[in-house]
C-alpha cells in the first residue's frame, strides 16, 4: 500500500518535470476561433468591428510580450536567426519574381486578346451553381460568405508562431517561421514559372482592363510567334510541320521603353504607358491582384501551408477548424471566378508536399531533450529503489539532475546577450507582421 502510494507520488512529480509535461492547450485555438468572428464583424456590425478588433490586437501583443521574460528556449531561437532571415530575403526574391510574372503574362497580349477571349469551361463552377438550386438558402449563404481571406492565414500563422512563448508549439518559434517562408518561397517560384508558362484566359474578362494600364495589341513577341497561328487551322499544321516561323509579315513594334536605368529591360515585360506610373515598382504595386496568374493559386498555398503548419505543430479541433476554412476559401475562389478549380485542386497538394518536404528545417533536433532522457536512463535504476524506499527527497534531487542535464553551464555570462536578444527579436517580429499587413493590404 504505502509502496503503490509512493510510486503514484514519483510518477505525478514526474510529470510535472519538463520531459514529460505535455504541451499545447485549449487556448490557442479559441483564440483562432475569436480572432475570426471578431474580423467577421466588418460584415455584421462594422462599428463593433472597429471597437473590438484593435482591442483584441492590442490584448494578444500584451500578452505576449509578458510571456518573453519566462521564455526559456532563446538559445534556440538564437540558432535558428540566420535561417530565419536567410528565408525571409529568399522569399522575398521570389514575391519580386512573382509580381513581375503576374503582369507579364497579361500585358504581353494585349488588352483586346483578353477581352475577347472567352473563359475555359469549368466543371467546378457548374456543380456550384448546380448546388445553389439544391441546397438549403442558409448553406448557400454560409458558402458565398466572405469568412476568410488571404490576410487571415497570414494572421492565424503568425498568432501560431508567437504561440511558442506559452509552449503551445515546440521551439523555436523561429525555424517554424523559417520553414513556413522557405516553403512558401518554392511554392511562389513553381507557381510563377507554371502561370507564365501557358497563359490561360481569366474567368472574368474584363479582369485585365480593370487592373493594368497596358497597350491594346500583343507585344512584338506574341505578334511573331502566336497571332499568325491562334485560330487558323491551316496556319497551325503548317507550324507545326515546319517547325518554323513562316509568317514574314509586319509586326508592329512601337512599345514605350522608359529610362529605368539597369531595369530597363523590364520594359518589354511591363509594357509601360507614356501617361502610366513612372517608376517600375509602383506598376508591380498598382495593380492589387493579377488576371493570369491562375495555375495554380497562390491565395489557396498560402491557406494549405498554414492549415499544414497547424496540423503539425498544434493538431486538434483547431486544425480541423482551419481546413474548415481553406475548403470554404476554396470554394469560393471557384464561386467568385478568381480561379479554376484545377488552380485549386493544384495548389492543395502543392502545398501539402512543399510542406512535407522542408521538414529538415522545423522541428529542429533537441539536443537538450535527448540529453535528458540520457541522463534519465542512467538513474533509472536509482529512481525506481528512491521510490520503492519511499525517499521522496531523493526523487526530487534525482529529478532536478535531470531537469538540468544538457543545460550550458556557460549560459550565465550570455544572459544579458539573450534579454537583449529576446528584446529584438520580439521588435523584429512584430514590425514585420505590422509592415506585412500594411504593404500587401491590396492583395
Amino acid at each position: 500500500m504505502v509502496h503503490s502510494r509512493s510510486n503514484q507520488q514519483t510518477t505525478s512529480m514526474a510529470r510535472s518535470s519538463p520531459i514529460f509535461r505535455k504541451r499545447g492547450g485549449g487556448g490557442l485555438g479559441l483564440t483562432a476561433v475569436a480572432y475570426i468572428g471578431v474580423d467577421y464583424l466588418r460584415h455584421l456590425s462594422p462599428s463593433w468591428h472597429e471597437l473590438l478588433q484593435p482591442l483584441l490586437w492590442i490584448v494578444l501583443a500584451l500578452i505576449a510580450i509578458t510571456r518573453v521574460p519566462f521564455y526559456k528556449h532563446w538559445s534556440a531561437e538564437l540558432r535558428s536567426a540566420l535561417m530565419f532571415l536567410a528565408a525571409l530575403v529568399f522569399m522575398l526574391c521570389t514575391l519580386l519574381y512573382e509580381m513581375i510574372s503576374v503582369r507579364s503574362v497579361t500585358a504581353v497580349l494585349g488588352l483586346t486578346w483578353h477581352g475577347s477571349t472567352s473563359p475555359l469551361p469549368d466543371t467546378g463552377q457548374w456543380i456550384l451553381l448546380g448546388l445553389n438550386e439544391k441546397l438549403p438558402q442558409v448553406i448557400v449563404n454560409i458558402l458565398r460568405a466572405r469568412i476568410v481571406g488571404l490576410h487571415h492565414y497570414l494572421m492565424l500563422f503568425v498568432m501560431l508562431g508567437f504561440s511558442v512563448l506559452f509552449g503551445s508549439i515546440e521551439a523555436p518559434g523561429l525555424g517554424i517561421g523559417a520553414r513556413y517562408m522557405f516553403t512558401m518561397a518554392i511554392g511562389r517560384f513553381l507557381r510563377a514559372i507554371s502561370f507564365a508558362s501557358t497563359i490561360l484566359p481569366s474567368p472574368r474578362p474584363w479582369c485585365a482592363a480593370s487592373r493594368f494600364d497596358v497597350p491594346q495589341h500583343p507585344h512584338r513577341w506574341a505578334q511573331k510567334f502566336y497571332v499568325p497561328y491562334a485560330s487558323d487551322s491551316a496556319a497551325i499544321k503548317n507550324v507545326i510541320h515546319q517547325d518554323m516561323v513562316y509568317d514574314h509579315g509586319v509586326v508592329q513594334d512601337d512599345e514605350y521603353r522608359p529610362n529605368w536605368g539597369f531595369m530597363s529591360f523590364l520594359a518589354d515585360f511591363l509594357r509601360p504607358l507614356p501617361d502610366g506610373e513612372p517608376a517600375w515598382i509602383n506598376l508591380l504595386k498598382k495593380a492589387g491582384g493579377g488576371c493570369n496568374d491562375l495555375l495554380y493559386s497562390g491565395h489557396m498555398l498560402v491557406a494549405v501551408l498554414t492549415a499544414m503548419a497547424w496540423t503539425e505543430a498544434y493538431g486538434g479541433l483547431s486544425s480541423a477548424f482551419i481546413w474548415m476554412l481553406v475548403a470554404h476559401s476554396a470554394q469560393r475562389e471557384v464561386r467568385e471566378r478568381h480561379h479554376y478549380t484545377v488552380d485549386c485542386i493544384v495548389a492543395i497538394y502543392v502545398g501539402f508536399l512543399l510542406w512535407k518536404m522542408t521538414g529538415f528545417l522545423w522541428p529542429l533536433k533537441n539536443i537538450s531533450r535527448q540529453a535528458r532522457l540520457k541522463q534519465l536512463e542512467k538513474i533509472e535504476g536509482k529512481l525506481y529503489q528512491a521510490a520503492k524506499d519511499s525517499d521522496l527527497n531523493q526523487v526530487r534531487d534525482l529529478l532536478k539532475q535531470v531537469d538540468s542535464a544538457g543545460q550550458n553551464k556557460n549560459q550565465v555570462g550570455r544572459e544579458r546577450a539573450m534579454q537583449f536578444f529576446a528584446g529584438g527579436t520580439i521588435i523584429f517580429a512584430l514590425t514585420v507582421v505590422v509592415l506585412a499587413f500594411v504593404l500587401t493590404s491590396d492583395g
